[in-house]
């Protein structure tokens, strides 16, 4: 497939494509990667809630395809699903997590020692004060 347009690959536009190795399906263009001859898709057009399939094809994998019409642009961040406060928590979450058990490892100690600790903190339960 070297011979296309870039136009064909344009940001929006949903394909129906057949691959060399046998696969149809219909996903719509999210990137196109001239350098690398890669297509960013995303698959079962329109997509239908905050899931998605994205599919990396190298456009020499595609046999033939046609071009069903011009989408949404798929990266509107207007239509973005990812809550970015719920992102955040995750990360402070993960934060304090890294630093708890960073509190855990002791300074000097012998590899023996310290798996011994981490064994007896496992075990133990501090009782409310």
């Amino acid at each position: 497939m070297e011979a296309y347009n870039n136009e064909e690959f344009a940001v929006g536009c949903i394909l129906s494509i057949k691959t060399s190795l046998g696969d149809e399906f219909e996903a719509q263009v999210i990137a196109f990667d001239k350098p690398s001859n890669i297509l960013v898709l995303q698959e079962g057009v329109p997509a239908s809630g905050p899931k998605r399939d994205i599919r990396l094809l190298k456009a020499n994998y595609i046999k033939e395809f046609s071009f069903l019409g011009q989408g949404q642009d798929p990266l509107d961040t207007n239509k973005c699903f990812l809550d970015l406060n719920s992102l955040q928590s995750r990360e402070d979450s993960a934060i304090r997590q890294a630093q708890i058990d960073a509190e855990r490892f002791g300074v000097g100690v012998t590899a023996e020692a310290q798996t011994i600790f981490d064994a007896l903190s496992k075990t133990y339960v501090p009782s409310p004060p």
